[in-house]
């Protein structure tokens, strides 16, 4: 699978944005999809993780109500809301792909990742 993430940038504190990441190669449906950031100077750090076919997500807690995400397996397509953004979100997000939903809620090892994308949150 590859993946290839966008939508990142620069905001303020309290803003929003939504990133994407689309996906081609093999059939999206067959993998859980996710959100695993990193912050300068820190280890990779789970985010948010959908089932399949999106029926179940799960969250850190550090993103719990602040952050949605969601997937299109139609357009082979995942997202992530975020709203309520601080500088603590300042990251590189990459999504990730595996077979196994609590192989990116652990962050490893993966199977497949995204090339990231920097979202930067200024005070």
């Amino acid at each position: 699978v590859q993946l290839q993430a966008f939508g990142g940038g620069l905001v303020q504190t309290g803003g929003s944005l939504r990133l994407s990441c689309v996906a081609s190669g093999r059939t999206f449906s067959n993998y859980a999809m996710g959100w695993i950031r990193q912050a300068p100077g820190k280890e990779h750090e789970f985010v948010g993780v959908t089932s399949r076919r999106g029926g179940s997500t799960y969250y850190a807690d550090s993103v719990k109500g602040r952050f949605t995400i969601s997937r299109d397996n139609a357009k082979n397509t995942l997202y992530l809301q975020m709203d309520s953004l601080t500088p603590a979100d300042t990251a590189v997000y990459y999504c990730a792909a595996d077979q196994t939903l609590n192989t990116i809620v652990t962050t490893g090892p993966i199977e497949y990742w995204g090339q990231g994308t920097q979202v930067t949150v200024s005070s």
